[in-house]
């Protein structure tokens, strides 16, 4: 085992390297996209996209491909957290939030209304000066 590790340090510092990089670089995206939810975001599954608001149809594939590769970009980070350091849950949040599939709202509904995730999520935003999200 030891010779095995021994031919791959190389590969061993840049899997620290992407660790720590993704640690940091969660701490500042994260909190960054959960204050810009709108409150409302949760009341209604119909709210406008800001997709629709651009008219250009490449633009609007470009924009569209862009956020949903961010998107399981940050699942699979969320997801990696929960057993490394970083803030897991809060990022499988945003990833989701970030991707479009089928039952999206009820996903991100539920996992919002979780006691634990809605606290913090309204906590960071209220550091920020945003209001609390709104369920109806």
């Amino acid at each position: 085992m030891y010779e095995l590790l021994q031919g791959q340090v190389t590969t061993l510092w840049w899997l620290g390297l992407i660790s720590v990089i993704t640690f940091f670089a969660s701490l500042i995206i994260v909190p960054w996209l959960i204050v810009r939810i709108p409150p409302e975001y949760f009341v209604d599954a119909d709210h406008p996209t800001r997709a629709a608001s651009i008219r250009h149809p490449v633009l609007r594939a470009f924009y569209l491909i862009a956020k949903n590769l961010l998107g399981a970009v940050l699942v699979v980070s969320g997801i990696c957290m929960l057993v490394l350091p970083g803030q897991g849950l809060l990022t499988i949040l945003v990833g989701a939030v970030l991707l479009n599939y089928p039952g999206k709202f009820k996903v991100e509904r539920w996992i919002v209304t979780r006691p634990h995730i809605w606290r913090l999520i309204n906590r960071l935003r209220r550091y920020a000066g945003h209001s609390p999200l709104v369920f109806r």
